[in-house]
């Protein structure tokens, strides 16, 4: 069976630094957003860009990869069930980056620190009946 591996983790917190490692397609939709407004995040195109990663996703799997990176926060589990039920499994590499290394590293950027601030609050673990877990760094995963 296909295989799905959701990033699970704030914003600078090492997803795409971990995604690149793993050997398999990455989608972003972070880069999606760059690519069809140019910004970092435009809430009126956000569900172009989820419908565009999504095609995405399902046209990786067509080409006859096996396996397929989503990187993205995936903090919440309502964002996390979007990719429940398809033609694949889901894994989840979980960075549990404590919030002050991510604002630590978001440096200056008062946008990136809000954003983080806010996922940080709202951060959902991953719970044992969502799928695979795998803790990115030496943590206990889930529920």
């Amino acid at each position: 069976m296909n295989r799905l591996i959701l990033t699970v983790g704030l914003p600078r917190s090492g997803k795409t630094t971990h995604a690149r490692t793993l050997g398999f397609p990455v989608v972003q939709p972070d880069a999606v957003r760059l690519a069809v407004h140019g910004q970092r995040f435009l809430a009126a195109a956000e569900p172009l860009v989820w419908g565009l990663v999504d095609v995405m996703v399902r046209s990786l799997f067509l080409a006859g990869h096996d396996a397929v990176v989503l990187d993205a926060t995936n903090v919440s589990r309502k964002r996390r069930d979007q990719w429940r039920g398809r033609a694949w499994s889901r894994e989840f590499h979980v960075l549990t980056t404590p919030a002050d290394v991510c604002l630590d590293r978001a440096g200056e950027d008062a946008e990136m620190r809000r954003v983080i601030g806010c996922m940080a609050r709202d951060w959902e673990p991953v719970g044992e009946d969502e799928g695979t877990g795998v803790p990115v760094n030496g943590e206990a995963w889930g529920g």
